[in-house]
């Protein structure tokens, strides 16, 4: 089974997909495996693992330390090429829809598509959309590319839909790391019916409150990062929160 199909049968199953986001930079070295091993714990459903920026040569030590450590996916969530590499379940295959940079359309995928074939990672094609989130995100300064307004929902879903005619298998709707707002529910909810395809949902979701209600209204896959990297032990609040079905 691929590793999409084992997050699709996750939200099929139990409601929604539960992902946690982990940024391998040296600023996150001492937390790192605590974060793995209490997402082992925590019902976590997969570890994308990435960041905009790196501070120093030793993200792929951090990332194979862990995939040794990990009993759930580990994902790459690229910055860039010189992110890839074998230790990684899967990626996203990201193309950055709400810009105009051909760069991050296109540029970046042609350069990391022969490196994928190569080492035979799984590529998870995905449209990524940035919404504003109240702040500048590292996102938005490293790929020169403007947010979409939050009140422009038929702006956001236009640019999903074309990510679905393209042939995409999913849709990211980004606020952006450490996000002001969160991703609001009435995006969410149009976005959910006016495409077919899983959407993820990150940035801002500081509470499995607001994952409980993104969920409801059609949120695929939540990705929650700064939440718990402040706090370990609200991992398995947010499980519950988001894998409704359960309840």
């Amino acid at each position: 089974m691929s590793v999409f199909q084992s997050l699709i049968d996750v939200y099929n199953n139990r409601g929604a997909c539960y992902v946690i986001l982990i940024d391998p930079d040296n600023k996150n070295d001492d937390s790192i495996l605590s974060q793995v091993e209490m997402a082992n714990r925590s019902e976590v459903d997969a570890i994308f693992v990435g960041g905009s920026l790196m501070m120093d040569g030793k993200s792929n030590d951090r990332v194979k330390k862990i995939k040794q450590v990990a009993k759930i996916p580990v994902i790459l969530f690229p910055g860039g090429v010189n992110q890839i590499n074998s230790n990684y379940d899967a990626m996203l295959f990201l193309s950055l829809l709400s810009g105009r940079n051909p760069h991050y359309l296109i540029g970046e995928q042609v350069i990391s598509a022969p490196i994928v074939k190569d080492i035979g990672l799984e590529a998870i094609s995905t449209g990524y959309i940035l919404l504003d989130g109240g702040n500048v995100t590292s996102v938005e300064f490293m790929s020169g590319t403007r947010p979409i307004p939050m009140d422009k929902k038929d702006i956001v879903a236009s640019h999903a839909l074309a990510g679905q005619y393209l042939g995409m298998k999913s849709i990211y709707l980004e606020a952006g790391s450490g996000a002001k707002n969160h991703v609001t529910e009435e995006i969410v909810e149009f976005v959910s019916n006016f495409i077919s395809i899983p959407l993820i949902v990150g940035g801002g979701i500081s509470s499995p409150e607001i994952a409980s209600k993104l969920v409801k209204v059609g949120a695929s896959i939540i990705v929650i990062g700064t939440a718990i990297e402040e706090k370990l032990d609200r991992m398995l609040d947010f499980a519950k929160a988001i894998h409704w079905k359960d309840k």
